[in-house]
């Protein structure tokens, strides 16, 4: 496969594990350098570095909290020390707390929203100078199939997840006279850790709704990703992509 990525350098949040993880392996096979960020994960990141690294690929492992805009400031600018230059950024950390509205505290609403809208937000913010100054750039957003359909228990990560799209779209609007680009990923049930704790007739449940039968894979997600970064979209911004198999129809 040709490393079309080749001399590019990503950064993907929350790429420790799940998707996350899956697209930082998919991208450095696709040639590029890859910055692996975590919050509390540290082992399973630097597997994923390791792993990076036996591509042939250079890989660094960095802690930061991206609802903190001070630590993500710190996380962009260690990462351009590190490597020289920053050329595609991946959103994808989200931290998860469901409940019932009613029952839904303040302060996990906070931590929904500043994790994955603000942690967007804050990422866009520190990475934009930087991709700017290539004049080449590629933001792809993790959003959520729950921002469109909704889910008992899940008001704060939808409002999340639908905000990071309107993001996104004001965005795209913004960096194409730079020659960045920003688009959204919009996966559907996906086999993860945050999936897996669900018993196995609210598996069967979902999977039902998914015109496919089956959930996704991360790598399935991934692959979406990757095409994104690539000189291949060049033409695609501002879009929104469901990787849902056709669970949204």
């Amino acid at each position: 496969m040709e490393a079309s990525l080749h001399g590019k350098i990503a950064l993907v949040t929350g790429s420790s594990r799940g998707i996350g993880k899956a697209v930082a392996i998919r991208l450095a096979r696709e040639g590029a350098d890859v910055v692996i960020n975590y919050v509390s994960h540290e082992a399973a990141a630097l597997e994923v570095r390791d792993r990076i690294l036996e591509l042939g690929r250079r890989a660094v492992a960095i802690r930061a909290d991206v609802a903190s805009l001070e630590q993500v400031e710190t996380m962009v600018t260690r990462a351009v020390e590190t490597m020289g230059k920053l050329h595609i950024l991946v959103n994808n950390a989200q931290v998860h707390r469901g409940r019932l509205v009613h029952k839904l505290s303040a302060d996990d609403w906070d931590r929904v929203l500043r994790s994955g809208l603000y942690g967007t937000f804050h990422c866009c913010r520190s990475v934009i100078p930087y991709l700017s100054r290539e004049k080449w750039g590629r933001i792809i957003n993790v959003s959520s199939l729950v921002a469109y359909r909704g889910w008992p228990g899940d008001t704060a990560y939808a409002s999340a997840k639908a905000g990071i799209i309107g993001f996104t779209k004001s965005l795209a609007r913004e960096m194409a006279p730079l020659g960045v680009t920003a688009n959204v990923v919009v996966p559907g049930y996906v086999k993860t850790g945050m999936t897996a704790a669900l018993t196995e007739k609210n598996i069967q449940m979902m999977e039902a709704l998914i015109p496919l039968g089956r959930s996704a894979d991360p790598e399935e997600i991934a692959e979406v990703v990757n095409f994104l970064a690539t000189p291949r979209a060049s033409y695609v911004t501002g879009a929104v992509y469901n990787v849902d198999g056709g669970m949204g129809i």
